[in-house]
């Protein structure tokens, strides 16, 4: 059986990085200018729905979705006022890209439209490469620009591989979803561990990851059987009892202070329910 190819090889990739911008479309915020550049740009849709206007109509986006705006295309993020979460979006700029059978600075892109619908692992990488460069962006360390290129390159060949290689060398018999619902629920466990006497919302830890509040309480709930929030309480209460059993001196409040809560009344409560004492006789005993 003859393979299917499309022409389009990758032998050398030297791109340029230009810049990285990460905002949220506020359901009363029209970008005021229909625009083309010279240069290539991608915006990731990390969460929520907006629309964008092209030269050849209106797109919806929705979390997920990667958008390619190649040299020369007209286009303007429109506000979305329908939308329940107005789209959190992160934006990467980049020049001197050349790839055979294209345009300087264009990446392929679907037939009649402007962006790829990326689910799975695909979906996850761009996650992970996107706070990835967020992160490498925000700090002044040596060879900043470098990283933020490796990050780069990567993300282009990612976009590449995914339109221009042959369904049949894309890896077979391995569920990616499985393996990465664990890493999710692992990492947020971590997070969890390290920062437990922080204050911490649901909201903050899906932005740190790059997912939907939604998102992650589904998955979480499928691979432990207890919500997120449940789960911190429980680590918390857990702490807590560790700290009156081996003897902490230190007042009912400033336990319940060391394992993340200001209200020692609501930190005696959910004690109580969960171990059948108070904190004071749980220390007594």
């Amino acid at each position: 059986m003859e393979e299917k190819r499309t022409g389009i090889t990758v032998e050398e990739l030297d791109p340029a990085f230009l810049f990285t911008w990460k905002g949220t479309r506020h359901k009363d915020k029209t970008e005021a200018v229909y625009t083309s550049h010279d240069h290539l740009e991608i915006a990731f849709i990390l969460s929520g729905e907006g629309r964008y206007r092209f030269e050849d109509g209106i797109f919806p986006v929705r979390e997920g979705d990667l958008i390619i705006i190649n040299p020369g295309v007209m286009h303007q993020a429109l506000c979305c006022p329908e939308a329940e979460q107005p789209s959190t979006e992160f934006f990467v700029g980049a020049s001197d890209i050349q790839i055979p059978g294209l345009p300087p600075n264009a990446l392929p892109v679907p037939e009649g439209t402007h962006m790829l619908h990326t689910t799975g692992e695909l979906r996850q990488k761009l996650f992970r490469i996107c706070s990835a460069m967020e992160a490498e962006n925000s700090v002044c360390r040596q060879g900043r620009y470098f990283m933020l290129k490796a990050y780069l390159m990567q993300l282009l060949l990612l976009v590449i591989r995914e339109q221009c290689e042959p369904i049949e060398k894309r890896g077979e018999g391995y569920s990616f979803e499985s393996a990465n619902k664990k890493y999710i629920v692992e990492k947020i466990v971590g997070y969890f561990e390290d920062h437990y006497s922080e204050k911490i919302s649901l909201d903050q830890v899906a932005e740190n990851m790059y997912l939907s509040p939604f998102y992650i309480s589904k998955i979480f709930k499928s691979e432990t059987g207890d919500t997120p929030i449940r789960y911190l309480i429980n680590i918390r209460l857990e702490k807590a009892m560790e700290l009156l059993e081996e003897g902490y001196g230190g007042s009912i409040q400033e336990v319940a202070a060391l394992v993340g809560y200001d209200d020692a009344y609501h930190f005696s409560k959910l004690f109580k329910k969960r171990y059948g004492i108070s904190p004071s006789q749980a220390r007594k005993k």
